[in-house]
């Protein structure tokens, strides 16, 4: 790859190598904590004035931070939770990206800019996060300078979360359908301990098999069980008789 101004080749090599790490991480684990913690970390390796990582995710009830590279970045985080906005939350309700310097955002966020400052932050950047319906914030960036970051910061920013993004919601998509493979086979397990059930009663009461199920739901509407649960009792008790 030629030279590019800045040392822009360089950089873009070591967003190639975060995110190779971070399909490293994705290959070995399915736990959507160790996978946003992964991002947190490759991040601050590619992004040249990022001293602190951390990543917001809003939600109906609120939003919390999902993973972090250090504790103090959750404290500045939760100052703009506190305040109800700030550049992290911002970025997720924009879906732009925020990039400030502190000490001129201190009429905007008072709060927000207090607690950065009592840590020795002086810039934040915060890109948007959009994954899913109910999966959605902001990767956020914080600097000890009083750069503000750089253009080259943000642009290295959101092309790693360009990218991120697209693996993030590959890596969802995934969660989803293992999940329903699970309920699906709860469902069909649950399915076949009723029917054996019904069969017992059948045989033992010489009944219809409505009438059998008739009896398995009075029971289990009469102890506020569920159904497959009050069948497998019965199936079992009918096998140690």
């Amino acid at each position: 790859m030629s030279e590019l101004p800045g040392g822009s080749s360089a950089h873009l090599d070591e967003v190639r190598q975060a995110l190779e790490a971070l399909s490293d991480t994705v290959a070995v684990t399915d736990d959507p904590g160790a996978l946003l913690q992964a991002v947190c970390e490759q991040v601050v390796r590619v992004v040249p004035g990022a001293d602190m990582a951390s990543i917001t995710l809003v939600r109906a009830e609120g939003a919390t931070t999902a993973a972090t590279t250090h504790e103090v970045a959750v404290k500045i985080d939760s100052a703009q939770y506190d305040e109800g906005d700030g550049p992290c939350l911002r970025a997720a309700r924009t879906g732009e990206i925020v990039r400030v310097e502190i000490d001129t955002a201190r009429q905007l966020w008072p709060h927000f800019t207090t607690v950065a400052r009592e840590h020795g932050v002086g810039s934040y950047l915060a890109s948007p996060l959009a994954v899913a319906e109910g999966f959605s914030g902001a990767i956020n960036l914080f600097g000890f300078g009083g750069h503000g970051f750089l253009e080259l910061d943000q642009q290295i920013l959101e092309l790693y979360t360009l990218v991120v993004t697209t693996v993030l919601r590959l890596s969802h998509r995934a969660t989803q359908a293992r999940e329903q493979v699970r309920h699906l086979r709860i469902a069909m397990q649950s399915r076949a301990v009723i029917e054996q059930a019904k069969g017992i009663l059948m045989a033992a009461h010489r009944i219809t098999e409505d009438e059998a199920f008739q009896m398995l739901t009075t029971r289990s509407q009469h102890e506020n069980v569920k159904l497959n649960i009050i069948a497998a009792r019965f199936v079992e008790d009918s096998t140690r008789r």
